[in-house]
């Protein structure tokens, strides 16, 4: 009798230690796995930009908060903001300081003019340096009536997950005017 309930102990025993895996099995992942950063900053970025015989050159910064905003200040001397873009997926404001004058802006406006198409997804990875002509450079090409508008951005090391200071300028020092009139 006491040997049975050794054995049914054993056999107990061996059907729970055989009955667990020991390899843990991951589920596969099914959506896509958004980017790893909440907020991006690309602080002291050189762009150039030509239209015919105009040529700009600048440094810029960018700070993005994924999907929801983006600020980009131009400032081609002495670190003087004097050019401001503050978009969001459904419109963009162009601000400029020199003139005193502001445009608004949605992507399917601008783009009944440009070519190609400029997206929400194109001007975050323009801001975030995630561009796929390279890490460290974007070069970009659009055509805008009959000209051309060449742009070419050496980024700075974007640093990811920091905090940013989202703030939309006031408008009211400004005066509005139509984008066809700047385009």
């Amino acid at each position: 009798m006491k040997n049975r309930r050794y054995i049914v102990l054993f056999l107990a025993a061996l059907l729970m230690v055989g009955c667990g895996t020991k390899k843990k099995i991951q589920p596969t992942p099914t959506e896509p796995v958004a980017p790893a950063w909440h907020t991006c900053v690309v602080q002291g970025a050189h762009a150039t930009v030509s239209r015919g015989n105009d040529r700009l050159s600048a440094t810029v910064n960018m700070q993005t908060v994924r999907d929801s905003m983006i600020i980009i200040s131009v400032m081609p001397m002495l670190g003087i903001e004097m050019l401001r873009l503050e978009a969001t997926p459904q419109q963009m404001i162009a601000i400029d300081k020199i003139h005193g004058q502001y445009a608004v802006t949605t992507f399917e406006q601008l783009n009944r003019q440009l070519t190609p198409q400029l997206t929400w997804q194109i001007l975050q990875q323009i801001s975030t340096a995630e561009l796929p002509t390279g890490p460290n450079r974007a070069r970009l090409q659009y055509t805008l009536g009959k000209e051309t508008i060449d742009i070419i951005i050496d980024y700075t090391t974007p640093q990811t997950d920091v905090p940013v200071r989202m703030t939309q300028q006031r408008l009211d020092r400004y005066t509005k005017v139509d984008i066809s009139k700047w385009l």
